[in-house]
């Protein structure tokens, strides 16, 4: 599992304190409470909850800091970012298909990398289909989160500096 070890660098900075707060959570979860097997559960899809929903806020975020969505998006309880980011509705979504954006601005990789990051550590996860309850072993949970994790340094590390281009843009007043 991958775990943040520097919580100096730039991207657990960038995290809001309730992402943090997930993370040291579902970390202490994971080392502290459920690695003893002191007692055996048939799903340990639970551990893989607090990064999920620190992932969705820290791809919010970005996406929002970029200009990807924007803050009314951010804001907003009716977004649908697994949505927005599927690779499926590039064509129907066109500009607003942040899956494109993110293949346009950095690596179709990179794209792919945060969508089936979303769907295989969120959606997979979270949803409940009698005919495929997908329960998941705690090795699995393990490896589940730490792509999260990976996931979300990566898309930091390439994502960030626009950012700064953000930033950096001369404001032009009338």
């Amino acid at each position: 599992m991958s775990t943040i070890t520097d919580t100096n660098s730039s991207f657990w900075n960038y995290l809001s304190q309730p992402q943090k707060d997930l993370i040291l959570e579902g970390n202490y979860l994971i080392t502290e409470i459920i690695q003893d097997n002191k007692y055996g559960f048939k799903d340990y899809a639970f551990l893989v909850f607090p990064f999920a929903k620190a992932y969705e806020g820290f791809l919010k975020e970005l996406f929002k800091d970029i200009g990807y969505i924007s803050h009314l998006d951010y804001i907003s309880d009716h977004l649908r970012l697994g949505k927005l980011m599927s690779p499926n509705l590039v064509g129907r979504l066109d500009g607003k298909s942040l899956y494109k954006q993110v293949k346009e601005s950095t690596t179709k990789e990179t794209a792919d990398r945060i969508w089936n990051t979303w769907k295989e550590g969120r959606n997979q996860i979270t949803h409940y289909y009698p005919h495929n309850y997908k329960a998941i072993t705690f090795d699995e949970a393990k490896q589940i989160v730490g792509t999260i994790i990976q996931t979300m340094e990566d898309a930091y590390a390439k994502l960030s500096p626009r950012i700064l281009d953000r930033v950096s843009q001369p404001v032009i007043s009338i």
